[in-house]
């Protein structure tokens, strides 16, 4: 066996220390090798400072197990609307915490009849860009189509239906079936309907659009087998049999009126040349009668009813009131006159003819209960001239129900207790009569010296707002008012769960059914409204539909 000898020994040793000093030593001795990747080799930058603070996830402080969350991912449902949230100043998210069912029932059923600011209101919430609920269904859509149809407004509803797909579901197309015909654009549903026939709403429509779409012999078998198996009431399809052979039945009798008028039975009897009036049936038809088919004064009656429910263009009803001279006297004649006449004292520029025609077209607009769309279209106008008197005082009163309410407010024409008011309801401080207007003060009490209004302490007035009332003379709807206006004034516990839940839409209808009930005589739900209209942000609305409730004259 072979052993290593001292002197081999000593020679590995020497050996490894060259090894050990040649790759210790400098460069001059010897370089380290290169690697392939240049950084790679490269020593790492400087450490950091002991004030820096690591990006490293937080550590827990206990060994018990974390609570986990799980939620289910959702994609998001395209918001349908036709107005932006910028437009309207309502989030996308409207409708969000609320039950589609409770959200339905209260946008079919909210009352805004005889207060054009809540109707302004309505349609708001009806055309605002909003996204629908994950378990919503078609509820909220389906309601605001209904209600937009049962207003008057179907050109938005069947924009609103078209945006969110028409031809989805047989509840989707029904509705834009209905505004088709009553607008006179059904071509296109028709097509829809011939490529998807389970869409139909009855078999009358299919009998209708084959026979639109120029396929006469399937339109005449379909009706031959409504008939031989007796598919459809005796009185439709006799009206479907004119529709189809309007040759055999030239010189036959017109048919008795229907006792339950739809679209489609509207269309056909127009069709055959019967055409139906629409001033008893429901006001979603007065639309049809817009359309150059019918005579000026159904255009004009139709006009008319649809601007009272703000379903149109105050501008439109004053284009078709000034198309031409009127044809008689009495009833709606005697509005266009009166507002031809009124148009053209405007035109003159003569402050005595303005005077002499106000009155007349005013009560001619409140019989029609046209007064806020006339403020609409004339404040402005009236503002230029300088009238005295009754007339002065008249105007002002108009330019109250105008969007413009909070300028005319400033010049108040004669000092009383309801002027007064009036201009401070409209600056939103009615609890502060005169404090911002050219009439400052009111009539004191007895034993009571005369006081500046405007000099007193505003927290005064405020804590006070309800006494004083009471001494200032003002009626019990002047109180409720005030009381909604006072910043201290507390929004139904109801509601502020609702809007504490971020439930803003459902909040707003409620709010909206309860401006209702007071406006109809509870006085006290109207106080509460009009806190929570200012609550979430409803200022406008507060102010405008309070001076209308003041102004307006409703039966």
């Amino acid at each position: 066996m072979r052993t290593n000898t001292p002197k081999k020994l000593r020679m590995k040793a020497r050996f490894f220390a060259f090894l050990v000093c040649t790759f210790c030593a400098g460069p001059g001795l010897a370089q380290a090798p290169l690697t392939v990747i240049d950084w790679l080799g490269q020593p790492d930058s400087a450490p950091p400072l002991p004030s820096t603070v690591l990006l490293e996830p937080p550590v827990t402080g206990s060994a018990a197990h974390p609570q986990i969350t799980v939620t289910p991912l959702q994609a998001l449902l395209p918001p349908i609307g036709l107005v932006a949230p910028s437009a309207t100043g309502l989030p996308i998210d409207l409708w969000r915490g609320s039950s589609p069912n409770d959200i339905a029932d209260l946008i079919r059923s909210v009352s805004v009849q005889g207060t054009p600011a809540m109707q302004s209101l309505l349609f708001t919430l009806l055309l605002s860009e909003s996204r629908p609920l994950q378990e919503e269904g078609d509820a909220i859509l389906l309601a605001r189509l209904d209600r937009l149809i049962a207003l008057g407004a179907a050109d938005p509803a069947q924009a609103l239906v078209e945006q969110a797909g028409p031809s989805t579901t047989p509840a989707r197309f029904q509705r834009w079936f209905f505004t088709t015909l009553i607008s006179g654009d059904e071509d296109r549903a028709c097509a829809a309907l011939i490529a998807s026939p389970f869409l139909a709403p009855d078999y009358r429509a299919r009998i209708f659009c084959a026979a639109r779409r120029g396929d006469w012999p399937t339109a005449a078998l379909m009706l031959e087998s409504a008939h031989a198996l007796g598919m459809l009431p005796k009185a439709q399809l006799d009206l479907l049999d004119r529709f189809l052979n309007p040759d055999i039945f030239e010189l036959a009798p017109p048919l008795p009126l229907p006792d339950h008028s739809d679209p489609l039975t509207f269309r056909l009897y127009e069709t055959i040349g019967e055409r139906l009036p629409t001033a008893p049936l429901p006001r979603a038809f007065a639309a049809a009668d817009l359309r150059d088919l019918a005579g000026w004064k159904a255009q004009l009656e139709a006009a008319e009813r649809l601007t009272r429910a703000g379903a149109l263009n105050p501008n439109q009803l004053l284009g078709l009131y000034t198309d031409r001279s009127p044809a008689a006297s009495g009833g709606i004649w005697d509005r266009v006159d009166a507002l031809q006449h009124f148009e053209a004292a405007l035109n003159s520029a003569s402050s005595d003819e303005v005077a002499s025609a106000l009155p007349t077209v005013w009560e001619a607009m409140q019989q029609a209960g046209l007064e806020v769309g006339f403020s609409d279209l004339f404040s402005t106008q009236l503002a230029r001239f300088n009238l005295t008197g009754a007339e002065a005082e008249l105007s002002w009163r108009i330019r109250l129900l105008a969007p413009t309410y909070e300028i005319a407010s400033h010049s108040v024409p004669s000092v009383s207790v309801e002027n007064t008011f009036l201009a401070a309801l409209a600056q939103g401080t009615p609890g502060q009569p005169g404090s911002n207007t050219s009439a400052t003060t009111t009539q004191p009490t007895e034993g009571e010296a005369p006081a500046a209004l405007g000099n007193t302490d505003p927290n005064e007035l405020q804590s006070n707002s309800a006494r004083r009332a009471t001494r200032a003379g003002y009626s019990p709807l002047m109180q409720s008012i005030t009381q909604g206006f006072e910043d201290s004034a507390e929004v139904p516990e109801k509601i502020q769960r609702l809007l504490d839940n971020g439930q803003l839409g459902e909040a707003i209808l409620r709010t909206m059914n309860l401006f209702a009930r007071g406006a109809q005589g509870n006085l006290g739900d109207l106080s509460k409204s009009l806190a929570a209209l200012r609550a979430v942000g409803l200022e406008d609305t507060a102010r405008r539909a309070t001076l209308q409730l003041m102004l307006l004259e409703r039966g």
